[in-house]
């Protein structure tokens, strides 16, 4: 039921969504220069790699580490980049990812190739056997805000109590966090 939902739903969003998305990319690329979607490789379900896009919020020589790592991260932002992060609107393009089976709506946040901490905690927690979501249970506790072994407890507890139900309480919860921005670091 979980695919067949994901499948289902990134379609009509991305019907939807065309004119905004088409829109977003444009003003990405009048307004620094560079590509409008950033390919990030990312760890999927069984620390697979995969490219996630996003749309580009950073200046093409940022270094490629989680942002919360980078010093004065607002020199790297692009003109439209702290407005597309404060509103998840740069998540769009991993819609997909969903069509790919590369992603879901709901499960871990993908983690970085190179976040090697946070990778060997999923691995020790069997988090790892889920597919990456757009959003989760980690999410919607405190997003940016919250330290690595935290947000590991949070999949963790995912992982143990997952179900069609849970996954709508935090696609719920997750849409009044974006209207609300909350959580978000820059």
């Amino acid at each position: 039921m979980k695919c067949f939902f994901d499948f289902s739903m990134a379609l009509i969003l991305m019907v939807i969504m065309a004119l905004p998305v088409a829109v977003i990319a444009i003003a990405i690329k009048l307004t620094s220069p560079g590509p409008s979607i950033h390919w990030s490789d990312r760890v999927g379900k069984n620390n697979q790699i995969f490219s996630m896009p996003k749309f580009r919020t950073m200046s093409i020589d940022t270094p490629a580490v989680a942002t919360h790592l980078i010093q004065n991260v607002e020199n790297y932002l692009t003109p439209v980049g702290s407005f597309l992060r404060r509103t998840s609107l740069d998540e769009l393009p991993q819609l997909w990812s969903i069509l790919r089976g590369d992603m879901s709506f709901v499960g871990p946040r993908p983690a970085l190739f190179n976040q090697d901490d946070l990778i060997k905690l999923r691995m020790e927690k069997e988090i790892s056997k889920l597919l990456p979501g757009i959003t989760g249970w980690a999410q919607i506790n405190g997003r940016d805000d919250i330290p690595i072994p935290i947000k590991v407890l949070y999949d963790e507890h995912y992982l143990k109590n997952q179900s069609f139900f849970f996954d709508l309480k935090i696609l719920w919860k997750t849409f009044f966090q974006v209207i609300k921005k909350e959580g978000v670091a820059h």
